[in-house]
């Protein structure tokens, strides 16, 4: 084998390499977490910026042709280090932008304009890097102890650049397959019911927004160590296409696709269009449509990629110990109120869906809310549970006011709530589900997740062992494995109910929890809620089924345009020509 072709396999290795700890960086950020990153190539160029200046001398140094903050002229592996470093602290500022202000596809738009404003600044003032000339004679790792030139040296390159891929893959799988990272994926299918379930979204943005970013970093400390060079030119936004299509066409959520969506993309692919010949400038431009072509294709006929995200299969049922599904209460008399409503509007601009509304719901009691379409309930419901913030009024809960207190703090402290439409997590399996919305697991959060598996496995056998009582008892226990998404309706709706008793709630608001839910099964669901009720929790239910409040719910309340019209039992309403008018006629 000739030497040229040993520098263009090594130089391919070093591609990949680069690549994939890139991708997977990505793939944690889009595939796992569902944040969809269009200035992803920012914490690359950072890192390959800051490996740079880290690892140069001084500007006055070669002559003082080019011109750059910094140059401290680092041994090596501190310029790498620093990369890694910079790439997650760059990522920090796009929290607040993607975690407060903006969400979903505004939050794309907005890191696209980010990664766009940023090239330019660098683009265009010479002393920060040197301008559109970049960073040139960037020293290779131990240069001064080792030729950068001779084959023995870029073979240990090749090596080291693969082994830190492999470590690359193994940290975000370590992340992935822990209870952290099954709360990643609760927030990526849908993160208002991820809130609702105590999940600091801001947190866990941050969070995989920073160690995306360290990866992405490490990777362009990688490529800049190894062509010894860096231009602005290099990370336009249409590289992150680039690694977008990587990850979208591997399968996204699944790191094994994007380590073959960065073989097949940005190496293969790539590689294979320098063998297309045609006139100057026509390959690149035809290059471009055909991955733009590969997105739309793979999107349309197989969106889950060539290797789709795995099913995580439930453990087998060991019976440990017996424990209650809801957390003890310390019981206290019925009369006293634990959540209050008082003087509640909301306005959505000129309109006002709940207009001063005052309420008082008590320990241990099952409290029904009825009234016609439009009255205001899920509104008001959204409100108690801080889904959405109160226009004006109070939320007392506890003997706290909680009025300022996000839905995350709230669900922390006891206040759960299901939703009106079907809010299952459909991209987790049943017992995922149920297992999302545990409490205090030790494995969610990011160091849990970090220190693995042995430091968080007990909090997990024993809320699966509560996971798998649930399931039994409310007759799902053969669909412990089965995706949520592919449920029916009604036991969809069985689902975010267990889903919730699994949060420990203290004080549990249901939204039309047994529509679509057969009769009998119904009602033995109303038994169970007063049962939780006769343990100590209390349950405002939303429900349009007349019979079921009649049945189960004392006292309950009926609201109409807005406003509470009464409260009482169903037959005190019945007598009440108001109520009558207003919703039980008919």
């Amino acid at each position: 084998m000739s030497s040229a072709q040993v520098f263009y396999i090594i130089n391919l290795l070093i591609y990949a390499g680069v690549d994939i700890i890139a991708c997977l960086g990505l793939s944690q950020q889009f595939g796992v977490a569902g944040v969809t990153n269009f200035g992803f190539i920012i914490f690359q160029a950072a890192g390959a910026y800051t490996a740079a200046i880290l690892s140069l001398p001084r500007q006055s140094a070669n002559g003082g042709f080019q011109s750059y903050i910094g140059g401290w002229n680092l041994p090596f592996p501190v310029p790498w280090i620093g990369a890694a470093i910079a790439g997650g602290l760059v990522a920090l500022p796009f929290t607040f932008l993607v975690g407060r202000r903006l969400r979903g596809d505004f939050a794309a738009v907005g890191l696209l304009i980010t990664a766009v404003m940023a090239n330019l600044l660098v683009t265009n003032y010479r002393p920060f890097l040197n301008g559109a000339a970049g960073l040139s004679l960037v020293p290779a790792p131990l240069q001064g102890e080792y030729n950068p030139q001779s084959q023995g040296y870029q073979w240990d390159y090749t090596v080291v650049t693969l082994v830190l891929a492999a470590a690359a893959f193994l940290l975000v799988r370590r992340v992935t397959e822990s209870p952290y990272g099954r709360s990643l994926r609760a927030m990526r299918d849908n993160d208002l019911v991820a809130d609702s379930l105590g999940k600091n979204l801001l947190s866990m943005r941050a969070a995989v927004l920073v160690l995306g970013g360290a990866l992405a970093g490490l990777s362009g400390a990688i490529l800049v160590g190894f062509i010894n060079l860096w231009a602005p030119s290099a990370w336009g936004y249409a590289e992150t296409i680039v690694l977008f299509a990587a990850v979208i066409i591997g399968g996204a959520g699944n790191h094994r696709g994007a380590v073959l969506g960065a073989i097949l993309v940005p190496v293969g692919f790539e590689e294979a269009t320098r063998y297309i010949h045609g006139p100057p400038g026509l390959v690149d431009d035809l290059q471009w449509v055909a991955i733009g072509l590969l997105i739309v294709v793979f999107l349309w006929l197989r969106p889950q990629g060539v290797l789709p995200e795995r099913r995580r299969l439930a453990a087998p049922r060991i019976d440990i110990t017996e424990r209650s599904v809801v957390a003890p209460l310390v019981p206290t008399a019925q009369a006293e109120v634990v959540l209050r409503a008082a003087g509640v509007s909301r306005d959505f601009g000129s309109v006002r869906a709940v207009e001063d509304v005052s309420i008082e719901v008590r320990r241990g009691t099952l409290t029904g809310l009825i009234g016609p379409n439009g009255a205001g309930k899920s509104t008001l419901l959204a409100m108690l549970a801080g889904t959405l913030p109160v226009t004006s009024g109070q939320i007392g809960y506890l003997g706290g006011d909680v009025t300022g207190l996000p839905a995350f703090r709230r669900a922390r402290l006891g206040l759960v709530r299901t939703f009106q439409l079907a809010s299952e997590f459909k991209r987790l399996t049943v017992m995922e589900n149920l297992l999302s919305a545990v409490p205090r697991n030790r494995g969610d959060s990011l160091r849990g997740a970090l220190l693995g598996r042995r430091y968080w496995r007990g909090d997990e056998t024993a809320a699966a062992e509560r996971a798998w009582k649930l399931l039994e008892q409310f007759g799902l226990a053969a669909y412990a494995d089965t995706y949520a998404g592919d449920l029916s309706g009604g036991q969809r709706r069985l689902v975010e109910i267990m889903r919730a008793l699994m949060a420990e709630p203290r004080v549990l608001l249901l939204d039309e929890p047994l529509a679509g839910v057969h009769p009998h099964l119904a009602h033995q669901i109303g038994e169970r809620l007063l049962g939780l009720c006769a343990e100590g929790m209390t349950i405002l239910m939303v429900e349009h089924e007349l019979a079921i409040m009649d049945e189960f719910c004392d006292p309950v309340i009926v609201m109409a345009e807005g406003r509470v019209l009464a409260e009482g039992t169903m037959a005190e309403l019945r007598a009440r020509a108001e109520v009558v008018e207003a919703y039980l006629v008919g």
